[in-house]
């Protein structure tokens, strides 16, 4: 048995080694993201991460681990920024407002599959012109949901969560492990 991260973010894999866990193998799948017609955030959200995790090519035995995390402002389903005209779009839009940050995982052993999502709310403060420049020139919202990553520099920019910050940044650590363990990974044992 190996476990399999099917995922290229460094985050994930970090924090995996928080709870005690490194991936046997990386294999992040290639999917369509692209949001179904009137698709609503969180069946987004769930849906890809199961989608992910069938597209993972697996032993049987094998333990596949895949999440996704999108950024919602009511409706609306913000991605990870094209550039860094559509990352000010986003910042712009999450100045000052409350939005949902949803991170689904779901993990495969042979032909059964766990899944479970996190809602997590996000206040983000009043943006001015100059922090929003700020925030660009870090480069950080490169390849973030929304275009921002809470763990780094934009972590100035937001005085409140509601919910998981663990999710927040890409992967629940409660449940993620939850699932693991679900599926037969040995972790959090005294003496492992």
């Amino acid at each position: 048995m190996k476990l399999i991260l099917g995922s290229g973010s460094p985050r994930r894999k970090e924090l995996l080694a928080q709870i005690g866990v490194v991936a046997d193998d990386i294999c992040p799948p290639e999917i369509d993201e692209t949001p179904l017609k009137n698709e609503l955030p969180r069946p987004y959200c769930v849906r890809l991460a199961r989608e992910k995790v069938l597209a993972v090519q697996a032993e049987a035995d094998d333990i596949v681990l895949c999440g996704d995390t999108t950024v919602a402002v009511g409706r609306r389903i913000l991605g990870k920024p094209k550039n860094a005209a559509e990352a000010a779009e986003f910042l712009y839009m999450l100045s000052g407002r409350r939005h949902r940050v949803i991170t689904a995982i779901a993990v495969r052993r042979g032909e059964d599959v766990w899944q479970r999502d996190v809602v997590t709310q996000v206040k983000m403060k009043p943006l001015s012109d100059e922090e929003i420049n700020w925030y660009l020139a870090t480069d950080d919202w490169r390849g973030k949901a929304g275009g921002y990553g809470i763990q780094g520099p934009a972590s100035a920019l937001i005085p409140w969560i509601g919910g998981s910050f663990s999710a927040v940044v890409g992967l629940p650590l409660a449940e993620t492990a939850a699932l693991l363990r679900t599926a037969g990974l040995p972790i959090m044992k005294a003496g492992s």
